[in-house]
């Protein structure tokens, strides 16, 4: 596996988002949802965020699993920003990594590349790709978080700027394994739209079968690992370790990835 090689599929996965008229829409539809999100449900709720009422209600409502704690931030711009961010990016990821080799097998075109880069590079390419779409998307909407923040009180920029690049980390970690599973998916699913099918059956299928099981055998509540996302309710309440917030889903990418590969290999292309 070379490194020039990875890099170039990689950046190849930018390239065919910013530089083509069909990734230029999809950015144009992301980026007018975000305006949205950052004109209303930001905006607003940073004004209910500091009355006595709205606090009174998360206190009691969510006090519990620890969203109280984000009443205490000074930047309220960015503790809303994190609880839309920390479950809307995730789901997204379902989304828009749903083609990274599926759409080339379709089109006859992964024969093609393989010839030039081993599977596994094409693979770990892929998936890289995604991340660094994502990661730059997310710059973007924290940026203009950052920004709304500023304005409405300059003096918070400097604790705002160190806060966005810890929301940043905390969420790039959080959708690697997404991204994994559909890299996963696409290793045998006849369709990105079939890809995307196996994941939210996946999600909910799997769900109510591990909640059988544990319902029979507590033990086996341990299979809730398995899934992407299980550590989000603890990360949004602050709660949660670095070995729960960073850990698992690094570990899940990592085993998610090693899956795929294996399977990537001895598939037929």
């Amino acid at each position: 596996m070379q490194a020039k090689r990875l890099a170039n599929i990689a950046v190849f996965e930018l390239v065919r988002l910013f530089l083509t008229k069909r990734g230029l829409l999809a950015v144009s539809a992301f980026l007018i949802c975000w305006f949205l999100i950052l004109r209303y449900p930001i905006g607003q709720a940073v004004s209910l965020m500091s009355s006595e009422e709205f606090a009174g209600f998360v206190e009691g409502a969510f006090g519990a699993v620890g969203l109280s704690k984000l009443l205490t931030w000074p930047e309220s711009e960015l503790a809303v920003y994190w609880l839309i961010a920390l479950y809307s990016f995730p789901a997204f990821c379902l989304f828009i990594c749903g083609d990274q080799t599926v759409g080339d097998r379709e089109r006859g075109t992964l024969r093609f590349l393989s010839l030039r880069a081993t599977r596994t590079e094409i693979l770990l390419g892929r998936f890289l790709g995604q991340v660094m779409i994502l990661a730059v998307l997310i710059l973007i909407t924290i940026a203009a978080t950052l920004a709304m923040l500023t304005y409405r009180d300059p003096g918070l920029f400097s604790s705002g700027l160190t806060r966005s690049f810890e929301l940043f980390g905390f969420i790039i970690v959080t959708i690697t394994p997404f991204v994994a599973l559909m890299s996963f998916f696409n290793t045998f699913a006849s369709s990105a739209r079939l890809a995307f099918v196996f994941a939210i059956l996946f999600f909910t299928a799997g769900k109510i079968i591990v909640a059988l099981l544990t319902w029979q055998v507590s033990a086996l509540s341990v299979l809730e690992y398995v899934f992407p996302g299980y550590q989000l309710e603890q990360m949004a309440g602050q709660n949660g370790g670095l070995m729960l917030n960073l850990g698992l889903p690094l570990l899940q990418t990592t085993i998610l990835l090693i899956v795929a590969q294996r399977i990537f290999a001895r598939s037929s292309i």
